[in-house]
């Protein structure tokens, strides 16, 4: 289950990276609220996630799941770069993420 709390945690944590940019363009309340949501959850599922998972690797995967899919949501929603490379470095942060989990 704090596998579950892990991914949960990266999937907040990419909401609220994506909310900063919304904020940016929008400044309003329902941004705001949105992005402490998200950073909030992040750290509330971080927090019962790491009450068995070792800390590194908690931190390390919820730090790759947030900054691997803030990269990619900024593709889709931002039409930010799409080149190969990029794409690569991201597969490789999942491929860590993965990797930690197998290991541990």
């Amino acid at each position: 289950m704090n596998w579950v709390f892990l991914i949960l945690a990266g999937v907040f944590e990419m909401m609220g990276v994506l909310m900063i940019n919304k904020l940016h363009k929008d400044r309003n309340f329902l941004s705001a609220f949105y992005l402490l949501a998200g950073f909030g959850l992040s750290f509330l599922f971080l927090s019962l996630a790491m009450e068995t998972l070792p800390m590194g690797t908690a931190y390390a995967v919820w730090t790759g799941i947030g900054a691997s899919g803030g990269a990619i949501l900024g593709m889709i929603f931002y039409s930010e770069p799409r080149n190969t490379a990029r794409i690569l470095f991201i597969a490789m942060v999942l491929g860590s993420a993965v990797g930690l989990k197998l290991v541990s």
